[in-house]
């Protein structure tokens, strides 16, 4: 620990913004702890010690992906497959390994990834034991500790205040209100908020877990799974199939004994080993293992794409219920405004009232005064030694106007006047949260004030009834106005304002716009995503601003004071479809308005960056967090936007549409094998034959129909919002392609021998399993021809590629030798040609009668809706 300099007086110089001040700290008569009392508050346990998990720990990660129904699935099968030691029949439990793998590297990255980004400051702060002022680390801290808050300092504690040297707040990350807070002896300060300015020493009253900001952050820490409709539509099918797999494996394994002689014979000459093989075949075929391992490895995908626009995925099934939002609720502060403030313009007033026309300053006796002089006290008041938000921007705004006109008289501390006088700063008032206003008085005993309007005009109830009309209709377009005053050899005290008050000017400012707030809000109300802006501020001000921006189009937002929020949730939801804008939000009420469009049928996504975000966050179903937010709140968030850039979400929610669009095209893929392979299990236990392929065929059929084609699918642009009913929509694709894909092998099996006089051993068995893997082959083509369509693109020629990937290698001697294919040769070659042949036709006709009954479906529903209207006519 190092001792720190003091002095006797704070310094003068000014404040640059929330930057860590390093000017030497005020003397202070108080001790503080002793070694001794710091060392006994440690071993009771009162240091500031607090775990700040800012996301799931690696463990958790590993348990989620290995352990699922999948894999428990897949590897009991290459268990069975293994024990046969026919090792290239077990190529399906690579995909076990590679989906676990993928899920597992990709989350743990983000979670490193997330951790570096914590703002949870972590540098030392400056404490006062023994007399001295040292510096240590935050968990340091202990209760009683006589603690310095600086500018630019997160504050590590709860506190009171003891001394204080303008120590101004910002604790918009606990309340959502973006105003800054001024702080006097005796108030209290919270963990969490930020000093923006000034300085105070403060005794610690709660420390750890205790703290206000622990304390709010323990409702949000428990971890929670994103709801994912295409992983609920996966695993339905992994529990229908392993529901229909574990009776199935133990009838095949029956049937297939049988078919080898009977259980005593075939142990005896090892034919249990081709039937424990073909009882697998038979379940492998059932699972959708290709589905599984594609789907994380798109997210997986689209979570490294996004991760290079500096959007972090934290959970890969977010990057679906980005297809699948339909309402985005954002916070005004960092996402339409900066949450910086801009001076626009000053509004010279001492021409109007001269002529009398707003209030009059005849009555008071006031000079007309030249604007330079005006200028010149206007910059010396906001000149404090620490300025808030507003009093740097009218001083930035001034020195640009210099800049602009080569002038640098706003800087000077002192005037010359015409006479050959100057004039100067005498006394000063600085600005107070309490007041709301500040003043200073030159050396012509003229005092000037600045501040809020309302209160500085509070004593002239009759007078200046046109300003206060200017003033309103200022601040209804969005604007934040100050009065710039004077009075004349004014005898009022430095707290109290003066009678002979007379308007010199308005100073009109801001919140500063971000650029891309316009362009982002058009984009989600062009694709259906309706926007609302939920704050702590003001909500007719906050409407204004989402009018600059074009929150509702050419309409203006219909906003509306949180406070008259009904608390029961079906009455806010029906209040919440006709408002744009909600002002004087509380933390709590940000998650009910969350819970309450969830009762409507909406899927929610919420933009935060303070802790007072985390509830609403953690409840709506995709939580997007600032780069800059505080660490609870990126520990529930599924989406980390980590430049606080609001413009990259309209590329986070297309990726996502593109990923869940294009895995719906080519998920029937693979549920059509599922389909199928059930339909041939069920033949082959009903007709005792033998299974018509083995695991290395379907293997083989598998990666150049459905695998590698779906993968290159699902990768093509596509921007088509996702709508729940994923499962319904791909089983009435796949089931005509299954049955028809089933239903040629099963004929293919049972007629072929009778036509070739083929017997179910041997050298015939492998002739017909090659036969009916080309039948399969064959319609499985068919069927992702059918998918990638339209075909007069490069879809087209994705076909065709991988049917002549297939055809080839049945002739290159190492992969047919190793895939256990034979080219079927003279006769065989006919019969298999016509096989073939009929499969296409059944799959054919099997889709003609889908679109058949299909148009009779809508054609039905149709002339019901057109009944139903004339009934109510």
């Amino acid at each position: 620990m190092t001792d720190l300099q003091q002095n006797d007086q704070p310094s003068s110089k000014a404040s640059s913004g929330p930057e860590k001040t390093t000017r030497a700290l005020p003397k202070t008569n108080r001790s503080g702890l002793s070694p001794e009392g710091v060392a006994q508050r440690v071993e009771e346990g009162k240091n500031n010690v607090l775990e700040e998990r800012t996301s799931r720990p690696i463990s958790q990660i590993i348990r989620a992906n290995v352990f699922t129904l999948f894999n428990a699935i897949i590897f009991t099968a290459m268990i069975l497959v293994l024990i046969t030691g026919r090792w290239k029949d077990a190529l399906f439990g690579f995909v076990l390994i590679i989906n676990t793998g993928i899920g597992i590297f990709s989350e743990v990255k983000s979670k490193r990834t997330l951790d570096k980004l914590s703002i949870l400051v972590q540098d030392t702060y400056a404490v006062h034991r023994s007399g001295k002022d040292q510096e240590i680390s935050r968990q340091d801290i202990v209760l009683d500790d006589l603690l310095w808050i600086r500018s630019g300092e997160q504050v590590p504690a709860d506190g009171t205040v003891l001394e204080n040297y303008g120590l101004e707040l910002d604790e918009s990350m606990l309340t959502g209100e973006s105003r800054t807070v001024r702080k006097n002896p005796g108030d209290q300060v919270q963990s969490g908020s930020t000093a923006i300015s000034g300085l105070a020493l403060i005794t610690v009253t709660a420390v750890g877990a205790h703290s206000y900001a622990a304390r709010l952050t323990e409702q949000v820490k428990k971890f929670s799974k994103t709801h994912s409709d295409l992983n609920d539509g996966i695993n339905k099918i992994l529990r229908v199939m392993t529901l229909v797999g574990i009776p199935m494996v133990f009838l095949l394994a029956f049937s297939q004994m049988r078919v080898f002689g009977g259980l005593q014979a075939a142990v005896a000459t090892g034919a249990w080993r081709d039937a424990d093989v073909s009882a697998v075949s038979g379940v492998v075929g059932m699972i959708p293992e290709g589905l599984v391992l594609l789907t994380s490895l798109n997210f997986a995908i689209a979570a490294m794409r996004l991760a290079r626009q500096n959007t972090l995925v934290q959970e890969l099934d977010a990057v679906e219920t980005l297809a699948r939002v339909d309402a985005l609720n954002c916070d005004k502060t960092g996402t339409i405004t900066d949450g910086g403030i801009a001076c626009d313009q000053i509004i010279y007033l001492d021409d109007e009232f001269a002529e009398g026309n707003a209030g009059s300053a005849k009555t008071h006796g006031a000079p007309i005064f030249d604007h330079r002089r005006l200028d010149w006290a206007l910059w010396n008041v906001c000149s404090e030694e620490s300025p808030n938000a507003t009093g740097k921007a009218v001083l930035e705004y001034f020195k640009n106007k210099a800049a602009a006109e080569g002038r640098s008289e706003e800087g000077k501390s002192s005037l010359a006047l015409s006479q050959g006088q100057e004039l100067t700063v005498c006394q000063r008032t600085p600005f107070s949260s309490v007041r709301k206003w500040s003043s200073l008085t030159d050396s012509q005993a003229q005092r000037w004030y600045f501040g809020a309007p309302e209160i500085l005009l509070a004593a002239f109830p009759d007078d200046f009834s046109q300003l206060r009309q200017k003033i309103e209709k200022l601040t209804e377009q969005g604007s934040r106005v100050l009065l710039f005053a004077r009075a004349d050899k004014s005898n009022a005290g430095p707290e109290d304002i003066a009678s002979s008050l007379v308007p010199s000017a308005l100073v009109v400012c801001s919140e500063s716009i971000r650029p891309d707030a316009r362009q982002t809000l058009l984009w989600f109300r062009q694709q259906g995503v309706r926007c609302r802006v939920i704050s702590g501020d003001n909500p007719a001000t906050v409407s204004a601003i989402a009018a600059k921006v074009g929150l509702t189009g050419d309409s203006l937002p219909r906003y509306m004071d949180a406070r008259n929020l009904s608390d029961d949730p079906a009455t806010m939801a029906g209040q919440l479809e006709d408002i744009d804008v909600l002002g004087r939000v509380l933390p709590e009420q940000k998650k009910a308005i969350v819970q309450a469009l969830h009762l409507t049928g909406h899927t929610v996504a919420m933009t935060g960056d303070g802790v007072n975000d985390a509830l609403a966050l953690k409840e709506a179903d995709l939580g997007i967090a600032m780069g800059n937010a505080a660490p609870a709140t990126k520990a529930v968030a599924q989406i980390v936007l980590v430049d606080s850039k609001f413009s990259h979400l309209p590329s986070v929610v297309a990726r996502g549409r593109q990923v869940m669009a294009n895995m719906e095209r080519v998920a029937s893929l693979f549920l059509v094998k599922t389909i199928y392979s059930v339909l041939i299990s069920l033949g082959v236990v009903l007709s005792f034959i033998p299974f018509p392929y083995l695991p290395r065929h379907i293997t083989y059929i598998g990666a150049l129909t459905i695998g590698i084609p779906a993968f290159i699918l699902a990768l093509a642009p596509n921007s088509r919002r996702y709508v729940p009913g994923f499962l319904h929509r791909v089983l009435a694709f796949a089931f005509p392609g299954g049955i028809a894909a089933g239903g040629a092998v099963l004929l293919t099996a049972w007629i072929v021998p009778a036509l070739m006089g083929w017997t179910y051993r041997g050298d015939d068995l492998s002739q017909l399993r090659t036969v009916c893997s080309i039948v399969l082959f064959a319609v499985s083509i068919a069927v992702l021809a059918r998918v990638a369509r339209p075909l007069r693109s490069w879809r087209g020629i994705l076909v065709l590629v991988f049917f002549a990937a297939g055809v080839l290698g049945g002739f290159i001697p190492y992969v047919a030798h190793f895939f256990e294919i034979h080219i079927p040769l003279g006769r065989s070659a006919v019969i298999t040609a016509v096989a073939a042949a009929c499969g296409l036709l059944l799959l054919a006709a099997a889709y003609a009668i889908q679109e058949w009954i299909s148009h009779f479906l809508a054609d039905r529903q149709k002339s019901r809706s057109s009944d139903s209207a004339r009934a109510v006519d």
